[in-house]
C-alpha cells in the first residue's frame, strides 16, 4: 500500500481511491443505452468502470454497444432475467473486480458529470449502505419524478414516491432507476431477490437492507434525467399490469405484517379499480399475475413478451 493512501477506501476524503463500477441493464434499448453509456463516459469521478448486462437482446444492440464503447465490458447473460437477475449478473461481476461500490443505473436515465462524485461523497458514512438519486424527468428536466424514493404501505402495497426531500422511515425505499450500493451491504445481506422479474425488487433489498442495520440516504445536490416509462402499447401495458401483480405479492408475502390480508386488499385493489374503468383485459391480466405467483411465487415474463 502506497505511503499516504487511507486503508479504508470508502470513508476516506481521498475519492481517487474509492474504486466504483457501475452496472446497467440492457435488453433492446440500443439507442436509450448509448445515451446513457455516453453521460458515464463524462463521469469525472477517476475511479469508475462500466458494465452492460445484455438480457438477450434481438436487436443486436450488445454487439453495437461493444463496437461503439470499446472500454465497457458488455456481458451476456444468456436469457432475459429480468431487471434483478441482470443487476445481479453485474454485481457478481463487479465484485470480483474488487469494487467498493456498485452503481445500479437504468439504460434509460441521462447522469451529469458531476453524479457519481456527489453519489460517493453521500455514501461516506460508515452505515449509509445505499445512496439514492433525485431523478427529473428526461422530458421536463424541472419536474421531480423521484426524490431518491419513497415509502411502501406494507397493509396493502400501495407505493408512494417522494417528489420533495422527505424523511426515509422503515418503510421507505430507496428507487435502483440509480442506486449506490456499498460492498459490504451486498456481500452482509446478498444480492437482489430473481424472485421479482420487476418491480418492487428494490423495496425488497432497501427493507432488507433496514432490517439489517444499514441506512439510506440521498445525494440531494444530484439531478438524474430519466425517461418516463408512459409509452407501452396497449400489450406492454397488460404485461405490466401481470408483471406488477405477481411482483407486488410476493413482496407483501415476505413484509406485510399480516401477509393474507395485506395480499387480498392488493389484488382486490387493483381488480376494483380495473372494473371501475371498464377495462377487463387488465383485470385478466392481474388475475393471471395472482397466477404467476401461485405457480412460482413471485413475477414472470409472460410468455408473448
Amino acid at each position: 500500500m502506497s505511503a499516504g493512501i487511507d486503508p479504508d477506501p470508502v470513508t476516506s476524503s481521498n475519492a481517487a481511491v474509492t474504486q466504483v463500477c457501475c452496472v446497467v441493464v440492457n435488453w433492446n434499448g440500443f439507442a436509450d443505452t448509448v445515451e446513457c453509456l455516453h453521460s458515464l463516459m463524462e463521469q469525472d469521478y477517476p475511479r469508475l468502470t462500466v458494465l452492460v448486462v445484455d438480457n438477450a437482446s434481438t436487436d443486436g444492440s450488445a454487439d453495437r454497444i461493444r463496437e461503439m464503447f470499446r472500454e465497457v465490458e458488455v456481458i451476456a447473460a444468456g436469457g432475459n432475467l429480468g431487471f434483478g437477475g441482470g443487476c445481479n449478473v453485474g454485481i457478481r461481476r463487479a465484485l470480483e473486480m474488487g469494487a467498493d461500490f456498485i452503481w445500479l443505473l437504468n439504460n434509460d436515465t441521462v447522469a451529469p458529470a458531476d453524479t457519481l462524485t456527489k453519489l460517493v461523497a453521500a455514501g461516506r458514512e460508515k452505515r449509509v449502505g445505499i445512496v439514492g438519486t433525485v431523478l427529473l424527468y428526461l422530458a421536463n428536466p424541472g419536474a421531480v419524478q423521484a426524490w431518491g424514493g419513497g415509502r411502501v404501505l406494507r397493509w396493502m402495497g400501495y407505493v408512494e414516491q417522494f417528489t420533495a426531500p422527505r424523511r426515509f422511515g422503515n418503510d421507505s425505499f430507496l428507487t435502483f432507476a440509480s442506486a449506490l450500493i456499498r460492498r459490504e451491504l451486498l456481500l452482509e445481506i446478498g444480492l437482489m431477490d430473481e424472485g421479482y422479474f420487476m418491480y418492487y425488487d428494490d423495496l425488497d433489498f432497501c427493507l432488507r437492507a433496514r432490517g439489517a442495520g444499514w441506512q439510506l440516504a440521498v445525494a440531494e445536490d444530484t439531478a438524474v434525467l430519466h425517461r418516463e416509462g408512459g409509452s407501452a402499447d396497449a400489450t406492454s401495458s397488460l404485461r405490466m399490469e401481470r408483471i406488477v401483480t405477481g411482483s407486488g405479492l410476493r413482496f407483501l408475502k415476505l413484509h406485510a405484517p399480516i401477509p393474507w390480508i395485506a395480499m387480498t386488499l392488493f389484488v382486490g385493489s387493483r381488480i376494483g379499480k380495473r372494473l371501475a374503468h371498464g377495462n377487463f383485459a387488465a383485470v385478466g391480466a392481474v388475475w393471471m399475475g395472482v397466477s404467476d405467483w401461485r405457480a412460482y411465487g413471485g413475477s414472470v415474463l409472460p410468455k408473448d413478451a
